[in-house]
């Protein structure tokens, strides 16, 4: 993707099932997990890049001593420093003799954030900690997930007599499990006060906690996508997956480890296991590791609709995972049909390339499939031919001298710091960001198409994109988009938050208002005001009714009109991959709310309503104006 978004974190977790001086005598150290947590981190280091933060929870702990780690970090390096401070901890006390060493123990947490809400700093970094001195009631959190209801989470958490510091959904939900956690404390405090003292009373209660007990009454009020990680100072963890599985979490078990990633790939390159090891935690479910590392997947919520995001197959994942490499190829064979109608056929004088290079995988399925266009049409001209009895040496070779037409057409050279410049300034200098291989278009002649994951914003094709490819004289430029046009934000985890952002909603907006269709705009206004009064389960997206007022190619040619920078002199169209295509190359992960409007939770279509209603207010309504 050409522009950079910010989008689903990442989680990890490593628990140990053997005595730490089995890996010591084993792997040469005692810090093989935290070796493991690092290499997990930095292979998804790609799902966060604003902050990281690790926990690691020591059962052995004497009392008197810390039994609960956390380094947190802000930055695109926050993981290699987040270790190396982690490494001088364990080296000084090393030198010092000490017998526990820091952020060694039998469970690890890390996490990757990136921000979508606009909330960034060290507070709302994970992992999110609740101490006790009691360690049964100590909670660590981290999670992949963004909750659409955090107002309602909010008011419940006020409501129950506590007095939250922070009004972020992690902080929140943290404060709810908690508050959950000490009930299951005291459940079990009940049960055996008349029977155990102390300390054997706190042992028992450590031993016994049922994590299903916190998470059945809170679960059931989270609206959103979420892979959510907690553990216990006492040894309990949990990883829960949202009943629609849209944020993906994967694990391995064997008798050495218990380990969980947001990637099936990272587990697989990390422990060096096959495919079919490394299983996916179902929607509803959450996988359990009690205090003696036994593991045990329970139900806590009622599975729903597989609404798993298909961003996540496009562009976020790593594309070494087999299924989503092969589903990126497919994405771009799928494209094919539409995009050879557009070139009339015409392969002779058209070059494909692609931009940037996490597109390289649909550019590949798409040269393949063009190429198996190409063998079927010369197959066709020998047959033709030999039926008029002209087959000889030199038709041949003419027609197998015919070749789909690749190049390197642009190459990323150097992330230049154009946030010292303003203006055209910036605007001139962001133009240099790639540069272009001269000599491989013929100029006037040749149709020049490149393919990218997806059009987001439109914001770099029109600064620097077109303008760096127009430098090469090609006649027409056809970018071409393995995914659907972006029409709705997504309100589960990726940075898509805002409808006046989107390029299609601001194509769809100028052409209403090109064709004198205000009323429209008003009347969709009005039915998302309308909506806001309902129960949210009962609203229905009112942004769709606009959509449907123009055909999908209409609005594709209005987008590439928007974004053709004056001064370009090459044609340019913009072909996108259709929602029908989309699905059958990505069957497994159904999630298309941001190209249909299907929301897949309440707490969404509520969303875009709410965010079109303010939308409206501020582009169309004076300031000061009454409803």
């Amino acid at each position: 993707m050409i522009e950079q978004l910010k989008h689903e974190c990442g989680i990890a977790l490593v628990r140990l099932r053997k005595p730490l001086e089995y890996y010591r005598e084993k792997y040469g150290s005692e810090t093989y997990a935290l070796d493991r947590l690092y290499l997990l981190m930095e292979k998804q280091h790609n799902r966060g890049q604003e902050a990281a933060g690790v926990g690691v929870v020591d059962l052995n702990a004497e009392p008197g001593h810390e039994y609960i780690f956390r380094q947190r970090e802000l930055g695109t390096g926050a993981i290699d420093s987040i270790f190396a401070n982690i490494g001088k901890e364990i080296t000084a006390a090393r030198v010092k003799g000490v017998k526990s060493l820091p952020f060694v123990g039998q469970i690890y947490m890390g996490h990757l954030r990136y921000s979508t809400t606009g909330r960034a700093g060290m507070e709302y970094t994970h992992p999110f900690l609740r101490r006790n001195n009691w360690r049964s009631r100590t909670l660590m959190l981290c999670g992949n997930f963004n909750m659409t209801n955090a107002d309602d989470i909010f008011a419940a958490v006020v409501a129950s007599g506590q007095h939250p510091r922070l009004n972020c959904d992690t902080s929140l939900i943290l404060e709810q499990l908690g508050n959950a956690l000490d009930k299951e404390n005291h459940r079990l405090y009940r049960q055996y006060r008349d029977t155990l003292r102390d300390p054997e009373l706190a042992h028992r209660i450590e031993a016994e906690i049922d994590l299903t007990n916190m998470l059945l009454p809170v679960a059931p009020n989270l609206d959103g996508g979420y892979a959510m990680c907690g553990v216990t100072g006492s040894g309990s963890a949990f990883v829960l997956r949202d009943p629609n599985g849209i944020r993906p979490a994967f694990y391995y078990v064997d008798d050495e480890v218990v380990v969980v990633a947001s990637e099936r790939p990272v587990i697989q390159t990390v422990f060096n296991v096959a495919i079919n090891d490394v299983r996916e935690i179902e929607p509803g479910t959450a996988l359990f590791i009690s205090p003696s590392a036994e593991v045990e997947t329970r139900r806590i919520l009622a599975k729903g609709a597989n609404k798993a995001c298909s961003f996540e197959r496009i562009y976020f994942s790593r594309g070494s995972d087999r299924d989503i490499y092969r589903e990126r190829k497919q994405l771009g064979a799928n494209i094919v049909d539409d995009l050879l109608k557009m070139l009339g056929g015409d392969l002779d004088n058209t070059v494909f390339s692609f931009i940037p290079n996490t597109a390289e995988v649909a550019y590949n399925g798409m040269v393949e499939e063009l190429n198996r266009r190409m063998d079927i049409q010369r197959k066709d001209e020998i047959l033709a031919l030999s039926a008029q009895g002209k087959v000889d040496r030199g038709n041949i070779e003419r027609i197998l001298a015919r070749k789909v037409r690749t190049e390197k057409l642009a190459i990323k050279d150097i992330k230049l710091r154009t946030f010292i410049a303003e203006g055209s300034s910036r605007n001139d200098l962001a133009a240099h960001v790639y540069d272009v291989t001269y000599g491989c278009i013929r100029t006037g002649e040749d149709t020049m198409v490149v393919i990218d994951d997806s059009i987001v914003r439109g914001t770099t094709l029109t600064r620097s994109i077109l303008r760096i490819l127009d430098r090469l004289k090609p006649r027409r430029i056809i970018v071409v988009s393995s995914s659907p046009q972006v029409r709705y934000p997504d309100y589960y985890g990726i940075d898509l938050a805002n409808l006046q952002e989107l390029a299609a909603f601001r194509a769809l907006i100028d052409m209403l208002l090109r064709d004198g269709r205000r009323a429209d705009i008003d009347r969709a206004f009005e039915k998302a005001v309308a909506n806001l009064e309902k129960p949210a389960e009962e609203e229905v997206n009112a942004v769709k009714d606009l959509y449907a007022l123009y055909s999908y190619e209409e609005i594709s040619q209005h987008i590439a009109q928007m974004l053709t920078p004056a001064g370009i002199d090459a044609k340019v169209d913009i072909l996108f991959q259709t929602v029908e295509g989309l699905h059958q190359a990505v069957p497994s992960s159904p999630g298309d709310w941001y190209f249909s409007g299907d929301y897949p939770t309440p707490g969404g279509t509520r969303n875009v309503n709410r965010g079109f209603r303010d939308y409206y207010l501020q582009t169309f309504l004076p300031s000061g104006t009454e409803i």
